[in-house]
């Protein structure tokens, strides 16, 4: 274990400062991420360097398609998530009791992404801001030679951990489910309140982090077109209107293998929802060969980069990244 960052001392105990859920914790207890713990007054983090995941993914699978686009990003994860997701993909790492892993150091991470020709590392498949400390010091070390770092979130941290990482993070793929709708997050996913992430993604937004958004739709359960126009018009006032949208496909999975796969119509019906409330670069996800996996300009209309599922096809941009018409 590594004494953690971010967390006060109260009369009542141990309160975590890095997600919103701010846990206070007495001797021995553990947060509700199951990786924070305290012992003698002080709060420590079991997962510092213990990596149970990793890979060289392209950078659209994150997804990320306004950043970096062509690239490799090195992905890594440990063990647990502050959320309890009923539909989650990796839910074997995110919803372990006890964290495994390899140990791993920063400088080592760093080393492999080099090795296998990444520019940059995201930090992924189970939930950042559950092993931050290790992600800042691997992204640290990783600007130091030219690399990008990003963040694949469910963005429910404290603006204490987005002035943490800040320096170091380039780019933030943060994730909705089921529109931000509150009973969803609240019945499905045991997360009390939406309200962080937005206030998060504005801070983010204003410490210079390249912000794209995901919502995954799913049927019966999740599929809530008003709360889609909510969330849409919220982006558009607040973090703009190109601000990149991706609405993805639900595949069934852990608790809901009895919930069909999201039809195209019914994803489609959002993507016109977001693009009706002024969204100007709305994407589909998990529908592969979809027109809507591909970038047009918005000026003239001219496909300015072609997708198929996570992989580049060709990339129209001119040098400043922009339509070359």
């Amino acid at each position: 274990m590594r004494e953690a960052v971010l967390y006060s001392n109260l009369k009542s105990g141990i309160r975590c400062d890095l997600c919103a859920r701010r846990c206070v914790l007495h001797e021995g207890e553990t947060g509700f991420c199951r990786v924070r713990t305290e012992k003698g007054g002080k709060l420590y983090t079991k997962v510092y360097g213990l990596i149970d995941g990793m890979a060289a993914d392209p950078i659209e699978k994150k997804p990320l398609f306004h950043f970096a686009p062509g690239s490799h990003a090195f992905s890594i994860s440990t063990s647990s998530c502050n959320f309890r997701c009923q539909f989650c993909l990796n839910y074997l790492s995110a919803h372990r009791e006890h964290p495994v892993g390899e140990q791993m150091t920063p400088s080592s991470i760093v080393e492999l992404a080099e090795r296998y020709k990444c520019g940059g590392i995201t930090y992924t498949y189970t939930e950042p801001t559950v092993f931050m400390e290790f992600a800042h010091d691997t992204a640290e070390i990783a600007h130091s030679k030219g690399m990008y770092n990003t963040f694949v979130t469910n963005g429910y941290m404290t603006h204490e951990a987005i002035d943490y990482i800040a320096p170091f993070a380039d780019a933030a793929s943060v994730n909705f489910k089921g529109s931000g709708n509150k009973e969803f997050y609240n019945n499905l996913m045991s997360v009390p309140k939406v309200e962080p992430i937005l206030s998060g993604m504005q801070h983010m937004n204003d410490k210079g982090i390249l912000i794209e958004i995901t919502n995954l739709i799913i049927p019966q359960v999740g599929d809530y077109p008003e709360d889609t126009k909510i969330l849409a018009e919220w982006i558009v006032e607040n973090l703009g209107p190109r601000t990149p949208f991706h609405v993805t496909a639900f595949s069934p999975t852990y608790k809901l293998t009895h919930i069909p796969r999201t039809p195209v119509q019914m994803l489609e019906k959002h993507l016109g929802i977001a693009k009706e409330a002024g969204l100007e670069f709305v994407y589909s996800g998990n529908i592969p060969g979809h027109d809507y996996e591909n970038t047009y300009c918005p000026e003239c209309g001219f496909k300015a980069v072609e997708r198929h599922s996570v992989y580049l096809k060709s990339n129209n941009l001119n040098e400043e990244g922009r339509c070359p018409k």
